[in-house]
């Protein structure tokens, strides 16, 4: 690849070398599925952070970068090693894209493309990184057949990601992570109807036909691959009993069908084949529970993973959005309840909850905004993007240029989308503020997430 000078071209692949005249030569070692191949051309430099591990961003985010992820990749990398076997793709570096980049993360293999919205200065998004980590197995390894089946890629990914996070962090911050993925599965559900033929694992992609007989392969991208999938391999390993002989089972999952491109009912036959006084007892055809239903039958997983264990860290969270939900408020008891020592997904958790109960009665949430700067001042993206709703559910014009400026500074489809169904569902002034800031930002956003914004705001 030859770039202009003062350009670095960077590719999926497992070496590169620069030559003269700025051609950049790559090579890729492993086999991968076509839609891992990924080419970034930038004015872009580099940082180590591990010993196989190096940070790649434009020159005014690279010492950001670097503190963020300085050591922790390492430790995702072994764990996950520890669990599901060797990593066979040399190196794991992350690209940091342009604000518009509509995703958290795409896992091309030796290269991860991440959001610069991970940079939150405490770590604590790390999370996204364990998830495109996790892909090194569950995806690019082992890779879905087609988009139809996205759940094989997805779900296991899901599952693998918090099993490293147990590792990493615990299983109570784990599992207050899970359910704040199952409140977005929820919310997802409650948007198209449970039934819609996108809430099935297994979905029929026929594009260009009505939506009775298929859908639009980009919508295949919500929150049912990724969570219904990982209720599902959840539910797996609760059929097995044992997390050691799960564990075991996806490393000889992995070793079985590597650079191999399967279809689901690949994945579950070796299950059964795996496990075979399992398949003896037919827990493939459990009534409520069948494998069968899993794949074709839309709507609300029939099982869900306990998540329990995470009470402990929810539970403060509970009773404190109870509290400020009151019609008069508990100043003392709100006051005894110090969260400064919360973790991001605590301050998350408790923030989904406020979102839930909201409208809140009125000047509450004024009261919330002044009490907690580090809510609603915050730069870290998850807490900005709930803050955002709260605004907009409590009708808050004195914050609309939060809203404003966060819809300005990134266009990451999860955070964009739900802002603007906000805005269209709320007053009139804020349909005039989703109308403002589209115009204005409608270039800076991939041409998908401008589509999807057009379709919300009725302008197709």
């Amino acid at each position: 690849v030859q770039v202009p000078e003062g350009f670095t071209a960077v590719m999926s692949a497992t070496s590169w070398e620069k030559q003269e005249d700025n051609t950049f030569v790559f090579k890729m070692s492993q086999p991968i599925p076509s839609y891992l191949i990924a080419l970034a051309v930038g004015d872009i430099v580099s940082a180590d952070v591990g010993p196989r591990s190096r940070v790649w961003a434009e020159p005014c985010l690279i010492e950001a970068a670097k503190k963020e992820y300085d050591g922790v990749i390492e430790e995702f990398l072994a764990v996950g090693e520890k669990l599901f076997g060797p990593y066979v793709w040399g190196r794991y570096d992350i690209l940091f894209m342009p604000p518009s980049f509509p995703f958290g993360g795409m896992e091309n293999p030796c290269l991860t493309f991440v959001t610069p919205c991970l940079l939150a200065g405490d770590r604590s998004l790390a999370d996204v990184i364990i998830h495109e980590i996790s892909h090194s197995w569950f995806g690019n390894l082992v890779t879905n057949a087609t988009w139809g089946e996205f759940w094989l890629n997805e779900g296991f990914t899901m599952y693998a990601q918090r099993r490293i996070s147990t590792e990493v962090y615990g299983l109570a911050y784990t599992c207050l992570e899970a359910a704040t993925g199952r409140a977005l599965l929820r919310q997802h559900m409650d948007n198209t109807g449970e039934d819609h033929p996108l809430n099935k694992l297994r979905v029929v992609i026929e594009p260009g036909f009505s939506l009775f007989l298929g859908v639009n392969p980009e919508d295949t991208y919500n929150e049912t691959p990724y969570e219904k999938g990982y209720c599902f391999v959840s539910y797996l390993a609760h059929l097995v009993g044992d997390q050691s002989k799960f564990d075991a089972f996806l490393q000889a999952y992995v070793n079985r069908f590597k650079f191999q491109s399967i279809t689901a009912d690949d994945a579950l036959g070796f299950f059964l084949e795996y496990f075979p006084d399992l398949k003896e007892k037919g827990v493939d055809s459990i009534p409520g529970f069948e494998f069968d239903r899993w794949l074709n039958t839309p709507g609300w997983p029939p099982y869900l993973p306990d998540l329990s264990p995470g009470e402990q860290l929810m539970k403060p969270a509970d009773e404190l959005a109870e509290l400020w939900a009151a019609n008069s408020l508990n100043t003392e008891a709100i006051e005894a309840v110090d969260i400064t020592a919360w973790r991001t997904y605590q301050l998350v958790y408790f923030l989904d909850q406020v979102l839930q109960k909201s409208p809140l009665p009125e000047g509450n949430v004024e009261r919330m905004s002044k009490m907690y700067p580090k809510i609603s001042k915050a730069q870290n993206a998850e807490l900005r993007l709930r803050w955002c709703q709260i605004v907009l559910k409590n009708n808050l014009e004195a914050e609309y240029s939060k809203v404003k400026d966060f819809l300005h500074s990134q266009g990451k489809q999860k955070y964009t989308l739900p802002l603007y169904r906000a805005m269209w569902g709320g007053s009139e002034s804020a349909r005039a503020l989703a109308m403002e800031t589209f115009a204005a930002t409608a270039p800076q956003l991939h041409v998908n997430v401008q589509n999807y914004v057009k379709k919300i705001l009725g302008l197709e």
